[in-house]
């Protein structure tokens, strides 16, 4: 896993190396020989450990892989020394005409640089000397010659026959009912596919056995069969199959004939046996899409016949490719507190104490979060210890780290956890995982930042390449194995926030401080060491004394949460950071803010709210990407700051200053057309001028945000009215990509927008104030798929003029009322979402026919009352209902009887509002609570293919302690 860790880090910093040996960074030439020496070294070194010829499973070899790691990081601390230096220098030659510049304390001198890069040269070349001379102890493919291994399954094993399985279930009348109503139908009379997803641990093992054993009994299936999917090739799962469904088949009776037969003869064979036939399959821990397609082209064609497949899987893409023709999705979910605490107490007290005072589970109810497999082996390892006389839950859940390292209780537990990790497919995914570190675990982690987070850092790239994802690939890579879950949804399904959890979250900890990754600061001194990146959670900072070993000039991410020292606040120390996170910082003053200046390398920027003005000199941050100043008090931002070149992202609610001068810098910058900017999300515009003709020259604006605060912000504005203009304007192109306008206007701007004329393109737009007609150019506009309409009334010509936007996807309606308007037959025929947000109860009528492919219905009132009149039944393709949490019990429930007499069953969830402080914009989130309680797996064997992810805490001291020396060994030989 170092080695893998290390590849990775070598990637994201080659690309610096490479764009070094540019002219225009006007390098000496034997500095430029050593840089080119060390960019052929680094790709030996990556090549080496793609080929596995460097595995971290002997101790020779993690100390190789030690040299290497401390190579790498010295060569990345040359690297920007040096643009950090070039930088400077060509600031100082632009600035010096008018300013006497003096250099930062941390810039080294040319000379300094140069024998830094001959000492890298010598490093690599002792590296490599050492690794020849021992090289007889760890040959190819790591392992120590004279002790040979055999390579260790790091995946959790899973029962080949459910009947073996003695489970305590939990709260699982409600799921078994679900996938027992699945199995019964007979409607579409053709084969159907359940699919049942969700992380490790959750039971789906359980579940599907439970459901199978009940079937077995029955007389539904003429041919029964379990099989298990993990770690096989499709051809050894058909042959399990055939195994299974006709073991008194001649071609069957050998098992020579098996292992010889490919896998066009297994499915001729399978399909014999099957064909005709009435049968149910259960596949568990199904992981890929490619396994699934082989095995469905051995499946008969079902033709009034009805069979049905349960397959289980923690992948959710998986899931949906099984069921996607004609299937069924039924997503895992965890145990509520009731149902934990049962569970716990089930598996921790022996039944001869049943009378005695019952333990407090509260630490390990909190430690686990309702993950079956972690409180099963908790209380498993508490009974096993001798409750009551053993260990507390308390002493259990401070210590969770010594006892996954030292008690075969928790063997399985910590295979699942390195099985999650180790089965990434790319460096860059591993990195983005370990990154969530930096974040305190009680805190829900903004999507959309955490994504310009990671492009800082260079774990992905703005376009996919075949070495590294772009951001969103890798956050929906990891959404796709349920190893992070979404906590703040947004009213169209995008995720606003989301976390780790649990016992997942501890495994985070420690591979991100074990592997110096990460180095956290909670309530004790930092032990001096190689800082990259610093997160200081919760007003644990403030003892200047802590920091006073530690070198500050290299750490490249900085995330304070709560208070902290002066020392860590001195800003001039961190002349490398690229990442700067101070929104949380509660010491955060304006005069901290002039330091941030000369972080010349600095690509994320935000500010919290001790911050009331952003100086001038900020122009000179020529790498910023982001810059957010959503939380600060900043009113009036100069607009220097429209001359940063690689400025993309400007958050805010601030105003301009009234005068740009028609030659001034920044007009000259933007009239150029050399900005970058993208998303401009929080202008406010007024009667001061001087900035909205500038837009224009902003050629790559995708995403613009304007508040028209004031009466007078509207009035004889026609700078406004052609900026918005221009904005929207249709450039005729097949793929515009992206364009998003967010307008929060008052009564007089009517006029303004009805003024705007078409052919215009968006693809969202959102209008806050009162509307008393929907403007013309809303019609017209091409390729708008997402509109969101704030108003305190919608009249009936505004609802009805929103019929012929035939092209809509998602709408979002938020009023006092609505008036009475009639959703005809085939009206908004391509929306997928509809939210209705209101004071009243005013709900439209939807006729047959209309809506014909909606999935998703938000009905946000709390005064619902009952359906209401809407008749869900119309709506063929719906999945879920979303109701305001404060409906009363009667009407939930009888939401919920709709839902299950509707044919797709669609899900009724509860929703709640949301922080703004804690999103990106205020929206809308899934309730804390789950439902209903999920499916429980009481048996260890039976949990073995389960995996656990639960709420925690920052790890405890002596966790770390424990943790930073735990894995390496088993991690290593779980890789080979």
């Amino acid at each position: 896993m170092e080695a893998a860790l290390l590849g990775g880090f070598i990637k994201v910093i080659l690309p610096r190396l490479f764009s070094l040996i540019d002219d225009k960074y006007k390098l000496h030439r034997g500095v430029k020989s050593d840089v080119k020496f060390l960019v052929k070294e680094l790709r030996m070194i990556v090549g080496a450990i793609d080929d596995d010829e460097l595995s971290d499973t002997s101790a020779a070899a993690r100390l190789s892989i030690q040299d290497l790691r401390e190579l790498a990081h010295g060569i990345e601390d040359c690297i920007d020394g040096l643009m950090y230096r070039a930088t400077w220098e060509q600031q100082a030659s632009f600035l010096r005409r008018s300013v006497r510049l003096r250099p930062p304390k941390a810039l080294k001198t040319s000379a300094q640089l140069a024998r830094e890069m001959q000492r890298l040269r010598q490093m690599a070349r002792e590296a490599h000397e050492r690794k020849q001379r021992y090289a007889a102890d760890f040959p190819a493919g790591g392992q120590p010659s004279s002790s040979a291994t055999p390579p260790v399954d790091e995946s959790p094993s899973s029962p080949s026959d459910p009947r073996i399985l003695d489970a305590d279930l939990v709260g699982v009348d409600e799921p078994i009912a679900e996938l027992l109503e699945q199995l019964a139908e007979v409607q579409p009379s053709r084969l159907k596919v359940i699919a049942v997803v969700g992380f490790c641990g959750l039971g789906k093992t359980a579940l599907a056995a439970e459901v199978y054993n009940r079937e077995t009994r029955s007389e539904r299936f003429e041919r029964h069969a379990w099989v298990y999917a993990a770690l096989k090739s499709p051809r050894e799962v058909l042959a399990d199959l055939l195994r299974k469904l006709s073991s008194d088949a001649p071609s069957c009776q050998g098992k020579s004939v098996l292992e010889t037969s490919d896998v066009g003869q297994l499915c001729a064979e399978l399909k014999q046996q099957l064909v005709k036939k009435r049968y149910f399959i259960v596949i568990d821990d199904i992981r890929t899409e490619d396994q699934w397609k082989t095995i469905k082209s051995a499946l008969p064609a079902d033709k009034d016949i009805s069979s049905r497949i349960l397959v289980t899987t923690t992948i959710q893409s998986v899931a949906n490719a099984c069921s996607s023709s004609n299937g069924y999705v039924h997503k895992m979910s965890r145990l509520d507190k009731i149902c934990s605490k049962q569970l716990f107490t089930k598996k921790a007290c022996p039944d001869k104490y049943s009378c005695y005072k019952q333990p407090d589970p509260a630490e390990v109810l909190k430690k686990c979060d309702g993950q079956p497999l972690a409180l099963v082996t908790i209380g498993e390892f508490l009974q096993a210890k001798g409750w009551p006389t053993g260990p507390s839950c308390e002493d259990v859940c401070t210590q969770i780290g010594y006892h996954l390292e030292n008690d075969k209780s928790f063997e399985k537990m910590r295979r699942v956890l390195i099985h999650n990790y180790t089965t990434l497919p790319s460096h860059a995914l591993k990195a983005c995982l370990l990154y969530f570190g930096m974040f305190p675990s009680n805190r829900p982690i903004r999507k959309k930042s955490l994504l310009r987070r990671w492009l800082a850092e260079g774990f992905v790239e703005p376009q996919p390449s075949p070495s590294s994802p772009d951001p969103i690939a890798a956050f929906n890579a990891l959404m796709d194995r349920n190893i992070i879950e979404p906590i703040n949804l947004s009213n169209n399904d995008n995720v606003k926030t989301c976390q780790t959890y649990g016992m997942m979250r501890e495994f985070i900890l420690h591979m991100s401080v074990s592997q110096n990754f990460v180095t956290l600061f909670c309530n004790d001194k930092i032990e001096p060491k190689y800082v990259r990146r610093l997160s200081l959670h919760e007003s644990s900072a403030t003892d200047a004394d802590s920091f006073s070993n530690v070198d500050l000039s290299l750490v490249r991410s900085l995330a304070i949460f709560g208070k902290a020292s002066q020392t860590v606040l001195d800003l001039s120390k961190y002349h490398l950071l690229r990442v700067l996170d101070l929104e949380k910082c509660e010491e955060l003053k304006d005069d901290h803010v002039k330091d941030i200046c000369n972080l010349l390398l600095l690509k994320y920027l935000s500010l919290g709210a001790g911050v009331t003005t952003i100086p001038r000199d900020i122009v000179k941050l020529k790498h910023l990407v982001s810059l957010d100043v959503r939380r600060t008090k900043v009113h009036i931002l100069h607009v220097e700051v429209f001359q940063l070149p690689s400025l993309i992202h400007l958050f805010g609610k601030f105003k301009l200053p009234d005068i740009v001068k028609p030659k001034s810098e920044v007009h000259e910058f933007l009239s150029k057309g050399k900005s970058n900017l993208e998303t401009l999300a929080g202008f406010i515009t007024d009667r001061s001028g001087g900035f909205l003709h500038l837009m224009g020259y902003m050629n790559k604006l995708s995403k613009l945000k304007i508040l028209c605060e004031s009466p007078a912000g509207c009035a004889d504005r026609t700078d406004l009215k052609e900026a918005i203009q221009q904005f929207i304007e249709d450039e005729k192109q097949a793929n515009i990509g992206s364009r998003s306008l967010s307008l929060h206007f008052s009564k007089c701007c009517e006029e303004l927008l009805n003024s705007l004329k078409g052919p215009c393109y968006l693809s969202s737009l959102k209008l806050h104030g009162d509307l008393a007609a929907l403007p013309q150019f809303v019609v017209s506009l091409r390729g708008l798929k997402e509109l969101c309409l704030s108003s305190t009334k919608l009249t009936t010509g505004v609802l009805e003029a929103l019929s012929n936007l035939s092209y809509l996807q998602y709408l979002k309606l938020v009023a006092h009322d609505l008036d009475k308007f009639i959703v005809r037959d085939q009206a908004f025929c391509r929306l997928l979402r509809l939210s209705l947000e209101l004071q009243c109860p005013t709900f439209p009528t939807i006729e047959e026919g209309a809506l014909p492919f909606l999935v998703t219905l938000q009905l946000l009132c709390k005064d619902l009352h009952g359906l209401s009149d809407l008749k869900i039944e119309y709506l063929k393709h719906l999945k879920e209902v979303t109701l305001d949490p404060r409906v009363t019990p009667t009407t939930r429930r009888t939401w919920e009887k709709a839902a299950r007499e509707h044919p797709n069953r669609p899900k009724v969830l509860l929703l709640k509002s949301v922080d703004a402080a804690q999103s990106e914009i205020a929206d809308y989130t899934i309730a804390s609570e789950p439902t209903e309680c999920a499916i429980q797996e009481s048996s260890i064997p039976a949990l073995l293919n389960q995996g656990l992810v639960a709420s925690s805490s920052v790890m405890s001291k002596q966790s770390t302690s424990v943790l930073s020396n735990m894995g390496l060994s088993e991690v290593s030989s779980a890789l080979t």
